[in-house]
């Protein structure tokens, strides 16, 4: 087993098994970070939220080389939206990107258009797990749990958008499920920068209520070489 320490995270000093960590890239998807996907359709600038891919890819390369598992997920729902629930439609329809209408991406958030893909940066390869999620946090209606447990994952490297909503969902629902969170602090981002930098405070207050937060590059040099 290979030990990992990370001296320089807050609010303290993390250690784990490698083999039992899996990198999670959370919705790094077309729909979130490419003009005329949901996230801008929802009124908002791209400007922050594409920060965090080059760390990403950097962790990315790292945990590839060291055959390390990898997850990433994709929020999205089925074409005839029979897995997204009468309140979370209305309110993108309230919000002007209704989930489901038709953009310059193919219809927003459904499943097998070009929007709901993961950016071409950050492509999946075969070996690496793919999760569709109808929701914000990657628990909730998949088998990520079972997943997890089955390749005995105790540590989670928590990385992509946004910080505030489906990182953020994600690391709570898996701390009451019993894994250990370390987020990346600049692989992950949120399109307000306010909200980003709140989100990060939120896990590592009262002594890490929710997990760790490190740099990319602090946890790659904690890696084996």
């Amino acid at each position: 087993m290979s030990e990992i320490v990370v001296k320089k995270s807050e609010p303290h000093s993390i250690q784990f098994e490698f083999e039992k960590s899996a990198l999670l890239i959370i919705d790094m998807q077309n729909d979130f970070l490419l003009p005329g996907g949901f996230g801008e359709r929802l009124g908002n600038s791209l400007a922050n939220i594409q920060s965090c891919i080059e760390p990403i890819q950097a962790i990315l390369q790292s945990y590839r080389r060291l055959n390390g598992m990898v997850i990433h997920t994709k929020e999205g729902h089925s074409p005839d939206l029979s897995d997204c629930n009468q309140s979370k439609l209305e309110r993108s329809r309230l919000q002007g990107a209704e989930i489901g209408s038709e953009g310059p991406l193919g219809r927003l958030l459904i499943a097998g258009e070009y929007g709901n893909e993961i950016i071409d940066k950050l492509k999946p390869i075969e070996s690496e797990w793919v999760i569709q999620k109808p929701g914000k946090g990657a628990f909730y209606n998949t088998n990520l749990k079972e997943t997890l447990r089955d390749n005995n994952i105790t540590h989670l490297i928590v990385t992509g958008v946004t910080t505030h909503v489906c990182v953020h969902s994600t690391v709570r629902e898996a701390n009451d499920r019993g894994f250990n969170c370390l987020i990346i602090t600049d692989g992950t981002a949120a399109f307000d920068l306010q909200d980003h930098h709140s989100a990060l405070h939120m896990i590592t207050q009262q002594g890490g209520i929710f997990g760790w937060t490190t740099s990319a590059k602090q946890l790659i040099q904690a890696m084996p070489s």
